[in-house]
């Protein structure tokens, strides 16, 4: 594969200023940081994310690969990021935008999207092609391995709050699952994104993975996962009932309300293995 060239632009992820608590005290207080990142593709202006700044030039092509808006990893050439002009450039290698895509960014839909908030083109129209995996499966203890994970990693919401953390993980019961990227900023799709512009960059195949949101489950998030190929997705927060309908319709593995222990298991019922108790003996 070639590579596109890339920066490596990544922002420190907190701030500190001053606050007074309710003893009127003055506390030298952690902020999340938040910077607008404009992107453009071949020259043409696209959209402009409010991002953390973690992991910029992944999330640039996680978008365009989520968005549909380029097909292939081998057609970028570069992908430069600027904080002085809060921008990203992608070019790509054939220099201008096709037909094609042009129509695709005319047409937008209008989502629940956190910081993002469009969806280009019929996505609609292209769910019936995707093909999940069905030789895999997620056991509980692996589930319960990802979310104790997780809560070791949030080191940014931890310190902050104020972001949304995204994972994708093996789904491996034996030693627990492992985490394989992390990434946390202000929007949940911005972080799905950068995972998915990094998948993009390292070929790793998600047919076999788990990926954890903090954030809801909407119709985009699931049309996410699938357009990665992924077969489980796991959130510790709900669902939309479109969210449901697409998941059930993909046959993705939906599972919501997941912290430490708890969790409810709405859609893919068949790839989920649930740990077996022990037998009460008289």
């Amino acid at each position: 594969m070639s590579r596109p060239e890339i920066t490596h632009a990544s922002l420190p992820l907190t701030f500190e200023v001053e606050a007074i608590n309710e003893r009127g005290e003055s506390l030298a207080t952690p902020i999340a940081g938040e910077r607008p990142l404009t992107l453009y593709l071949d020259k043409r202006e696209v959209v402009t994310l409010m991002t953390l700044g973690q992991a910029p030039e992944a999330l640039a092509l996680g978008y365009l690969r989520n968005q549909r808006l380029v097909k292939r990893i081998e057609d970028i050439a570069a992908v430069q990021v600027d904080w002085e002009t809060d921008s990203v450039a992608v070019t790509t290698r054939r220099r201008r935008m096709d037909k094609k895509t042009r129509a695709r960014m005319g047409k937008r839909t209008v989502t629940t999207g956190c910081g993002q908030g469009t969806v280009f083109g019929d996505l609609m129209e292209e769910i019936d092609s995707i093909a999940l995996r069905e030789d895999v499966s997620l056991t509980e203890e692996a589930l319960y391995g990802l979310l104790e994970a997780v809560r070791r990693r949030e080191t940014t919401y931890k310190a902050a709050g104020a972001v949304h953390g995204c994972a994708l993980a093996t789904a491996a019961a034996q030693g627990g699952s492992q985490i394989v990227y992390f990434v946390e900023d202000v929007g949940r799709h911005n972080a799905v994104d950068a995972i998915a512009g990094q998948m993009w960059l390292d070929e790793v195949d998600g047919s076999n993975m788990v990926f954890y949101t903090t954030g809801r489950l909407t119709s985009e998030m699931v049309i996410k996962a699938a357009q990665m190929q992924i077969p489980f997705l796991v959130s510790r927060s709900g669902l939309t009932k479109m969210g449901h309908e697409i998941a059930s319709r993909i046959g993705i593995t939906m599972i919501g309300r997941a912290v430490n222990r708890h969790y409810l298991l709405f859609t893919g019922r068949r790839r989920f293995v649930k740990t077996e108790l022990p037998t009460m003996v008289a």
